[in-house]
């Protein structure tokens, strides 16, 4: 049984995004790790933005992933401090990844770290937002699509 879609299928368009936002300063291997990171908490908190499970021709399963794409955007330390707290006044679901994450091994220092800094303190290399789009868009002015 096919699972490709008819021929004349409209695309499917969301009305909501999941965008990333780095520090334009990382190195390539940081820009990775903080993704990866910051995406994973946020299927947890939206669970609506979790698709189907995967299974090849096979008959294999593999696990779900988002139902769309993620967008990756990058900006200053100003335009990521600027974002975040666009971010926190709209309530938005969000993830946060700071400098000190660097220098920790596992999740219970990485929370430490994370609760050890006030709000205004934070040294954020990234975030992660998941929204409605245009509220998405505007936690995001100022940032740019990564290259």
């Amino acid at each position: 049984m096919s699972t490709e879609p008819p021929a004349n299928a409209e695309p499917i368009r969301f009305d909501t995004k999941i965008a990333v936002l780095l520090r334009e300063d990382l190195e390539p291997w940081q820009r990775l790790n903080v993704t990866a990171f910051l995406v994973s908490g946020l299927g947890t908190a939206a669970p609506e933005a979790i698709g189907e499970p995967y299974e090849d021709a096979d008959g294999v399963p593999y696990l779900p992933m988002f139902r769309q794409p993620v967008l990756v955007f990058e900006g200053t330390k100003e335009t990521l401090k600027a974002a975040h707290a666009r971010v926190l006044s709209r309530a938005l679901p969000r993830a946060v990844f700071t400098s000190d994450l660097f220098s920790t091994g596992n999740d219970r220092d990485n929370r430490a770290a994370v609760r050890a800094v006030g709000t205004d303190g934070l040294d954020l290399v990234g975030i992660a937002v998941y929204g409605p789009r245009n509220a998405v868009d505007k936690v995001l002015k100022g940032a740019r699509m990564h290259p």
